[in-house]
């Protein structure tokens, strides 16, 4: 279907043709439509899809069409990080080029002055208001805000802000909100702890289902089958013979991100880290440097790496295998872009075969396995079905972070020292002995 197709009204047609945007993608072919028509929708639809769009574009039109309190928030937007909310941000920024409407992006990592921007936007009432759930509530609840004119709530990516521990964030702000309201729900995952979400804050919604787009061929896989003490041989094995460049390797866990940034740049290799105790500056500076290509190896968690938006990626590296499919694509979808082709390299030790089995079931074919160099000794068999599984770690703890310096009445401490007592606890437990893995 085209754009032009669709009843968007004149500003916002002429503002995508700018763009170049000609024809919508299934998601946008669907929702559209349906939130035009004043519907609560759920969406399941991946990253990369065009759902921003989908969501955007009819928010849009909707203001430009009907008439709204100019100096009151209109449109609140939820997005789990300061990347995504930076993404919306600049989408927002383009298609309403040709229209009046205000947008402010309020997250945290930044200065002073970014504060008074975000202050002045939600006090003075900006159009539309994109941001994390934990900064909207250090706003809310240090200056009376007005939320009495806000006609449409959207969460983005609603799965990972659950899993993030912001279900209490998101349910406070919502309770500020009208109930006469449209409210729009995408979620790259549908699980029952978003199924629950959805009964409680939508009304009789449109589902929309998307299914998982498999990665596309122009992108080589291939893995490593290994134990975990090989993967660093591995990746020194890969970058013997010529310099990387433009790699991104992810990893699960933060602290093993920090890991292996300091073993690569032990090895001589450029390596930058991207991970959630950084704050915006250092981010920034960390993607100005990789996009430049004075950082070879970008190693970053799944969370934080949504907001990667580089185009010439060369090699993604999957340190761990992810433990959803959609991750596994979302990962590997970071290379081959823009008509590019691209390479993806899994490691996967033995209590990781089995989700890599789900994952090539899901891709339905068999991933090329490398064999492992010599030199770094025996692997193991590829056996998926006969090895010991491992358990998602639990992302308990996250939603205490949110209340910093409340007592918890069982022990006198405030949550962000058990916070720490707990993550130091399961880096203890979790993380693999020294001597085991080369970390």
């Amino acid at each position: 279907m085209q754009f032009n197709e669709l009843p968007l009204c004149d500003a916002l047609l002429e503002g995508l043709e700018s763009m170049n945007f000609k024809e919508t993608t299934p998601v946008q072919e669907l929702a559209i439509p349906v939130i035009l028509n004043k519907r609560d929708v759920i969406a399941c639809a991946q990253t990369g899809t065009g759902k921003t769009a989908a969501f955007l574009l009819p928010l849009i039109n909707n203001l430009q069409t009907e008439a709204h309190d100019e100096r009151k928030v209109n449109a609140i937007i939820m997005a789990p990080t300061r990347e995504l909310a930076q993404q919306i941000d600049q989408q927002m920024e383009g298609f309403s080029y040709f229209t009046p409407f205000s947008s402010v992006a309020v997250y945290g990592g930044n200065d002073g002055e970014a504060w008074e921007v975000q202050k002045r936007g939600l006090v003075n009432g900006a159009d539309v208001v994109i941001a994390t759930p934990g900064r909207l509530l250090s706003h809310i609840n240090l200056y009376n805000i007005d939320f009495s004119g806000v006609k449409y709530f959207i969460l983005d990516e609603a799965d990972r802000m659950l899993d993030m521990g912001f279900f209490d964030d998101i349910m406070k702000i919502e309770k500020l909100l009208p109930k006469d309201r449209q409210t729009i729900m995408f979620s790259a995952t549908m699980p029952s702890k978003i199924q629950q979400l959805a009964k409680t804050i939508l009304r009789d919604p449109e589902e929309i289902a998307i299914a998982v787009a498999r990665p596309p061929e122009t992108i080589l896989q291939s893995a490593y089958i290994c134990y975990d003490a090989q993967k660093i041989g591995i990746v020194e094995s890969l970058f013997k013979e010529k310099r990387p460049k433009k790699v991104i390797l992810f990893s699960g866990s933060k602290q093993k991100v920090k890991d292996i940034s300091k073993i690569l740049i032990r090895m001589g290799v450029s390596s930058g880290e991207m991970h959630s105790d950084l704050d915006q500056l250092q981010r920034d500076r960390v993607m100005h440097e990789f996009r430049n290509e004075r950082i070879d190896i970008l190693v970053a968690t799944d969370i934080v790496a949504r907001g990667i938006d580089i185009d010439d990626i060369t090699l993604v590296i999957n340190f761990d295998v992810p433990y959803e499919v959609e991750d596994y694509v979302h990962r590997i979808g970071r290379t081959a872009r823009a008509g590019d082709s691209g390479m993806a390299i899994t490691f996967v030790s033995p209590e990781e075969q089995y989700r890599f089995a789900q994952i090539e079931k899901f891709l339905q074919k068999e991933i090329y396995k490398i064999p492992v160099p010599p030199e770094l000794g025996e692997a193991p068999v590829y056996d998926p079905m006969n090895q010991p599984k491992k358990k998602r770690p639990s992302s308990g703890g996250k939603r205490n972070f949110r209340n910093k310096g409340k007592k918890n009445n069982s022990r006198g401490k405030s949550t962000e020292e058990n916070k720490n007592q707990k993550d130091r606890h399961n880096r203890s437990r979790s993380r693999p002995d020294k001597n085991q893995t080369g970390f």
